[in-house]
C-alpha cells in the first residue's frame, strides 16, 4: 500500500505502519485468534497446549479522500497480514 511516497507491506508491524501512514480513520477489533500456548516453568519443564492464547485481530481503515479507494489493513497481533481496498473514500 502506498502512503504518499512510502510503501507498507504485509509483515510490517503496527508501529511502522502508523509512522509511515499516520493515524487510521477507524480501528475495529473484529475477533480474537486462538492458538496453543507454550510455557516454560521455573521448575525446568515445559508445557505445550491445550492452553490457548488470545491474539486480537484488528482492521485499520485509511480514508485518503474521495478520489482514492479506502484501504483496510488487517493485523493479527502486531503484524500486518492483509491489505484490501473497497469503495472510494469520503
Amino acid at each position: 500500500m502506498r502512503c504518499g511516497t512510502r510503501l507498507v507491506y504485509q509483515g510490517d508491524l503496527k508501529g511502522k505502519v502508523r509512522a509511515l501512514c499516520g493515524e487510521p480513520s477507524d480501528i475495529s477489533v473484529i475477533s480474537m485468534a486462538h492458538g496453543p500456548g507454550y510455557w516454560r516453568s521455573p521448575y525446568d519443564y515445559s508445557y505445550f497446549g491445550p492452553g490457548w492464547l488470545d491474539t486480537p485481530i484488528e482492521v485499520w481503515t485509511y480514508n485518503f479522500g474521495s478520489s482514492r479507494l479506502l484501504r483496510h489493513l488487517k493485523f493479527v497481533g502486531d503484524e500486518l497480514v492483509d491489505i484490501r481496498t473497497s469503495g472510494y473514500g469520503y
